[in-house]
């Protein structure tokens, strides 16, 4: 398979390790194993005493267990793994070349390269900014669908928008998915991070559809590269299952145990996280009100990140100053293939302030 570079993931290996300061991650505030472990009443001794031998495919059957627990698809509904890994498995073990496959814009690349990359034709449902939020048309989609792709691609809680469907009209995407016969495989990274709209269901409920999560996002464990699919398509499940055997194989024993203690308290990852990003998004509607006429802010309904955009000058521009000036990284627009003059904001971690502040000395800066 040939396929085009990551730009998401490339400008973040130029520039992520290489600044001081981050003003568009992702993920939240990350855990250390130790207090994952003390919040879990214990699990450092099973570590030390880990045998170090080859893990099942599926994934440790706790934490398969633990996971089916909040899906209930069953056991063979579920698989553990690299998410990006996961996203892989699907996309080639469900797509043929010569399918069309509607997707939400912008989106993590993955999500729609891959599709390309098999062959498929890959339609988009972008999201638009109007009168100060961010808009999906819903009538569109249903013409959309009407031509019966073989896969609807979603993300809700949205990267980078931070836009969430109120629930009726999540209802409507499940009620044409199934009138109209298509499979849906929806990201859910950033479910359970819910701020100014109810928390949605998952799409494992739904007959013909796979939900992915994991720990990198709201639980703050990215480091693990752990993650999900569940669904009630068990044919799906195996299909990924058997593609496996091509990649990982199975996961890594150390990175499952600690992923099972987390998934014990997962509910106790969540509020934290949860309170310092709604702390933040606090700051920056606060920040990016004092800076409209630099600024077009919209804030997140949901997720950890937003996508404003700079009225004045160039993004690209600004983000080589950010590095240059402040060891800042600002996320441009294009490395998610659309271009409005846009930037990621990253809210989820403790030193958020610090970076958005360094990005005010910025614009205070104008074209020096």
């Amino acid at each position: 398979m040939r396929i085009r570079d990551f730009q998401l993931e490339r400008f973040f290996a130029k520039y992520e390790f290489n600044v001081s300061h981050l003003l568009s991650p992702s993920d939240c505030e990350s855990w250390t194993v130790s207090e994952i472990f003390d919040a879990a009443r214990g699990g450092c001794d099973c570590m030390r005493n880990l045998r170090l031998s080859y893990t099942e495919s599926r994934g440790a059957p706790a934490l398969v267990e633990a996971v089916d627990s909040m899906y209930g698809v069953g056991r063979d509904g579920v698989v553990i793994g690299c998410p990006e890994e996961l996203i892989f498995l699907f996309m080639n073990s469900f797509l043929e070349a010569g399918d069309e496959v509607v997707c939400i814009s912008p989106a993590y690349q993955s999500l729609y390269e891959l599709p390309r990359a098999i062959g498929c034709d890959v339609v988009f449902w972008s999201l638009i900014a109007r009168d100060g939020r961010w808009r999906l048309d819903y009538d569109e989609l249903e013409t959309l669908l009407r031509r019966r792709p073989k896969l609807l691609v979603l993300n809700f809680p949205h990267n980078p928008t931070g836009y969430m469907p109120k629930p009726a009209e999540f209802g409507r995407i499940g009620d044409l998915a199934e009138r109209y016969g298509i499979t849906v495989f929806s990201d859910e990274m950033y479910r359970g991070l819910a701020l100014s709209e109810p928390e949605l269901p998952s799409f494992a409920g739904h007959t013909d559809a796979v939900a992915m999560s994991g720990l990198s996002k709201g639980p703050g464990l990215p480091g693990l590269r752990l993650g999900w699919i569940a669904s009630r398509r068990h044919d799906l499940i195996s299909s990924v299952l058997a593609m496996k055997d091509y990649t990982t194989i199975c996961n890594p024993a150390p990175g499952e145990v600690i992923a099972e203690a987390a998934m014990r308290n997962i509910e106790a990852l969540f509020r934290r996280n949860i309170a310092i990003l709604r702390q933040n998004v606090d700051i920056a509607n606060e920040f990016f009100a004092r800076r409209s006429e630099a600024v077009e802010w919209i804030p997140p309904m949901g997720g950890t990140t937003a996508f404003p955009r700079l009225l004045t000058g160039d993004v690209m521009e600004l983000g080589e100053r950010a590095v240059a000036l402040k060891s800042l990284m600002v996320l441009p627009d294009e490395v998610f293939d659309v271009k409005g003059n846009r930037f990621r904001v990253g809210m989820g971690r403790k030193n958020f302030p610090l970076a958005l502040e360094l990005f005010g000395e910025l614009l205070n800066m104008g074209g020096q």
